[in-house]
């Protein structure tokens, strides 16, 4: 099982639609989930939102998918789910690095937008008394 740092550059979504009522904009932001850790981006603006933050997760055994579900922040109700990606990180970990590609923003199984990312997957260095510790256990 992989063991190291993730690093996610959230870059930004195209084609969110406006799920408020009140034609009004939509003010989308990310939580990034891996596993049992959770962040959240900062607000954005309208359909197409840039955020270029950066996220970085702890990776410790079987972790095999980053979820990244968007959501609209509204002021008087509850936040609206505008739809979510998962993505793989098996081609990560063979890898090392994936630069910012889009992946499919769905919700009730239908297209509703892309979000872009950029991910990097940095092992952590195990030690030779590491690895005897392991092996004499």
């Amino acid at each position: 099982m992989p063991r190291g740092t993730l690093e996610v550059l959230l870059v930004g979504c195209k084609g969110l639609e406006d799920s408020d009522f009140l034609a009004g904009s939509v003010d989308p932001y990310v939580v990034l989930t891996c596993r049992t850790q959770e962040q959240k981006s900062s607000i954005g603006s309208g359909s197409g939102p840039e955020w270029n933050e950066t996220f970085v997760f702890t990776i410790t055994g079987d972790v095999t998918e980053l979820t990244l579900k968007i959501m609209d922040k509204d002021t008087f109700s509850n936040d609206d789910y505008l739809g979510e990606a998962t993505i793989s990180l098996e081609p990560l970990f063979m890898e090392g690095s994936l630069p910012p590609t889009a992946y499919n923003v769905v919700k009730n199984q239908e297209y509703c937008g892309e979000i872009r990312v950029g991910l990097t997957f940095t092992p952590e260095i195990i030690s030779a008394k590491q690895i005897l510790s392991c092996i004499t256990q």
